[in-house]
C-alpha cells in the first residue's frame, strides 16, 4: 500500500534504505547520520505515546511519563483512530 501524499521517489529510497538495516546497531548508525537527536527522540516518543494510548493510559499519565505535549498525544490518538494503522501494525509486531 502506497499513500498518495507520500508517493515520491526520494521517500521510496529512504524507506528502502531503512528496510536494508539488519539490526538495532545498524539503525543507530543510520539514524544518527540521518536525523538529529531531537528528531529521533520525537519519533520514539510518538511510538511510546501510541503504545500507552493503546494500553488505556490517560493523557496525564502519558504526559508525565513521556513529556509529550497534549497536542502530540492528540495527534497520535487521531492517527490511531483514523490513520492507516501504521502504529497498530508495528506495535502488534513488537508485542509478538
Amino acid at each position: 500500500m502506497q499513500l498518495k501524499k507520500l508517493n515520491d521517489k526520494a521517500i521510496d529510497q529512504l524507506f528502502e534504505a531503512v528496510l536494508t538495516l539488519k539490526d538495532i546497531e545498524e539503525c543507530y548508525v543510520f539514524f544518527d547520520d540521518l536525523c538529529t537527536v531531537n528528531e529521533i527522540q520525537s519519533l520514539s516518543q510518538r511510538l511510546e505515546v501510541a503504545r500507552m494510548l493503546r494500553k488505556g493510559c490517560t493523557y496525564n499519565q502519558i504526559e508525565a511519563e513521556t513529556g509529550a505535549s497534549t497536542a502530540t498525544i492528540s495527534r497520535v490518538k487521531r492517527c490511531l483512530n483514523y490513520g492507516n494503522d501504521g502504529y497498530v501494525l508495528t506495535l502488534d509486531r513488537l508485542n509478538r
